[in-house]
């Protein structure tokens, strides 16, 4: 195979591409990054071109024009240094901070200024509806209202103080002044000496803390914007056929404060924005430039060429040096399991990878070997299974060919017990067919259940029903148990069958005078089912095989006394198929107990 296909040679290639390219952008990224360090400034943080809008926006929100904004826009140019001009959105100017020497502003602007449309790239805290907070309109407050409302929220922070919380009086936008209960070591005090709590204040000790607060009230002056607000939202409703808010709505100290669907809340912001429109000024462009015009730049991209080269051509062997020698260390072991692999392939299954590799390639090494040591297990049960099953079809087989061969010859009379036994032997061809196909079934992933709701009780009924009579014969109590009657979703054919095939093994192996014991409980979300006898048991070492094929409890049992060996590992499958597990649990001489847990709701047909 040519070995420029090999990992070497390709780790070798993309080495020595990647270390080329990513010096010579490194190199170029470094002199352009200096010269544009030295010669130009390339514009001021976001975080400047966010204090300037959000200064602008704020003047916007409480003005109806812009008239008295030049020297706003004067005072952030002075703080920031940087050009600031804006203009109508028809690009007449408003405002501008620069002079005659300054370049022509550029195409796009910076950013629109305008509280009814808040551009959240520039500001993140903008509220959802886009509205400036600040934009507050008719909701302002008259002096006299800001101030008794003051006194409420006076009193109430004097009534936290008297429990030991401590807060501050922050005020809104429109002027209204709300208590804020923080730590104590965060407060800023409002004045400072503190106001002597009121007699109608004080409150006993023991007494509920949150009496303190009192439902705040809309204002004269906010219950006069509520109803005109009201009246634009119900509007815009009836537009759409929506049933119009309470009359309630308009009782709120602020128009954030409606709690509305989304259909509702369009018209929520389209009434904001009407009822706003006289209050804050137009949309305005914002332009933010460097002031005196751009400069051509001193290129530095040919400062230190030597050194920059001399600098990648030493990087860059090191680069391939190292990397040679890492793939070489990374190619040992790859091909170690190659060469595995191969084996495998070939047949081999006792092929093993050893190598010292830690890492991924050493945690490819242990997959492969895990997977090595499962196809080899795998292959030895397949053979073990064929041999298996040839045997338990070659008796019965062997039994019905010389029967009929007798009577052919006629040394056997072929009367009704002969075609009797000959029946039973059929019969038994046809179990261990059927449990081979659900076998087949299981292993392909196409073992179906079809689930509805079960009656428990009367399901454990039918199973002990059915084998009443081979457990009267055999001389063992088969008794049915059920607490509280608990519900079940399950497929109630293919869970009979699993039952079945539990208490069938149960009845074959406890002796005569012994019991088994149906019984159904509920644990938490699942469903218990026990199947318990009072049989011979099963040693410790041959529990992690019950559900083994062909496995059986007495290696001497023939086929008759044993069963087929598939029952259990049927079973298995049909509890697995409804999303549940089962568990075994014996003494040897006192009994064993299976225990099937089904979730009370099972997984859909798919």
């Amino acid at each position: 195979m040519a070995r420029r296909h090999s990992l070497l040679a390709r780790l070798l290639a993309m080495s020595v591409v990647v270390a080329g390219c990513s010096i010579g952008a490194t190199a170029w990224l470094a002199a352009q990054s200096t010269s544009g360090a030295i010669n130009q400034e390339l514009g001021e943080t976001l975080a400047t071109d966010a204090k300037i809008y959000d200064s602008l926006l704020g003047y916007a929100a409480a003005n109806p024009q812009w008239s008295g904004v030049q020297q706003v826009v004067a005072d952030l140019a002075a703080q920031t240094g940087r050009r600031i001009t804006l203009t109508t959105t028809s690009r007449m100017p408003i405002a501008d901070s620069g002079g005659p020497q300054d370049a022509q502003l550029p195409q796009t602007p910076s950013a629109v200024v305008d509280p009814l449309a808040v551009d959240q790239v520039l500001k993140p805290d903008a509220a959802a509806s886009g509205i400036d907070p600040r934009a507050v309109g008719p909701y302002r407050l008259t002096a006299a209202e800001s101030q008794e409302l003051g006194k409420a929220a006076q009193r109430e922070l004097g009534c936290y103080r008297q429990f030991g919380e401590e807060g501050v009086i922050v005020v809104r936008p429109n002027g209204r002044p709300v208590v804020q209960l923080v730590p104590s070591d965060e407060a800023t005090p409002v004045s400072s000496t503190p106001p002597a709590p009121e007699p109608s204040t004080a409150v006993a000790p023991g007494a509920p803390k949150r009496r303190c607060s009192e439902p705040q009230q809309a204002a004269e002056t906010e219950r006069k914007a509520g109803a005109e607000l009201l009246a634009l939202v119900n509007a815009c409703l009836a537009r759409q056929g929506l049933d119009p808010l309470p009359a309630q709505s308009a009782a709120v100290t602020s128009p954030e404060e409606l709690r509305t669907d989304p259909g509702a809340k369009r018209c929520v912001d389209s009434g904001r924005r009407e009822q706003l429109g006289s209050y804050v000024s137009p949309a305005a462009h914002l332009f933010i430039t460097k002031p005196g015009g751009n400069h051509a730049a001193t290129d530095l991209s040919t400062v230190g060429t030597a050194r920059i080269a001399w600098t990648a051509l030493v990087v860059l062997v090191l680069t391939v040096g190292m990397t040679a020698l890492a793939a070489s260390r990374l190619v040992r072991p790859i091909d170690a399991i190659t060469t595995a692999a191969r084996r495998m392939g070939g047949g081999d299954r006792s092929a093993r990878v050893s190598t010292s590799a830690r890492g991924e390639i050493g945690e490819l090494a242990a997959a492969f070997n895990a997977m090595s040591e499962q196809v080899e297990r795998t292959e030895q049960q397949r053979k073990t299974m064929v041999s298996d099953i040839a045997h338990e079809l070659r008796t019965p087989l062997v039994n019905v060919r010389g029967w009929l061969e007798a009577a052919q010859d006629g040394v056997a009379t072929l009367d009704q017990p002969l075609v009797a036994s000959l029946l039973e032997e059929t019969l038994l061809l046809q179990h261990l067919i059927d449990d081979l196909q659900d076998l087949a079934l299981a292993d392909a992933g196409k073992l179906r259940v079809y689930p509805e709701p079960v009656h428990v009780g009367a399901l454990l009924e039918q199973v002990a029903a059915a084998h009443r009579g081979r457990a009267d014969a055999g001389g063992v109590a088969l008794v049915v148990i059920v607490d509280d009657d608990p519900d079940l979703t399950a497929d109630p054919t293919r869970l009979r069958q699993a039952l079945g095939n539990l208490v069938s093994n149960a009845l074959r192996y406890t002796p005569s005078g012994g019991q088994v014991a149906l019984r159904a409980r509920r644990a938490g979300d699942q469903v218990a089912i026990e199947v318990a006898d009072t049989g011979v048991g099963i040693a410790a070492a041959a529990l992690p095989h019950v559900f083994d094929r062909f496995w059986r409890a007495e290696k001497s049992r023939n086929r008759h006394g044993g069963g087929s060996g598939l029952g259990l590992a049927i079973t298995h499958h049909l509890v697995d198929v409804h999303g549940g597990r089962i568990a075994v649990r014996s003494t040897v001489g006192v009994g064993t107990t299976f225990t099937i847990h089904l979730p009370a709701t099972a997984p859909e047909c798919s």
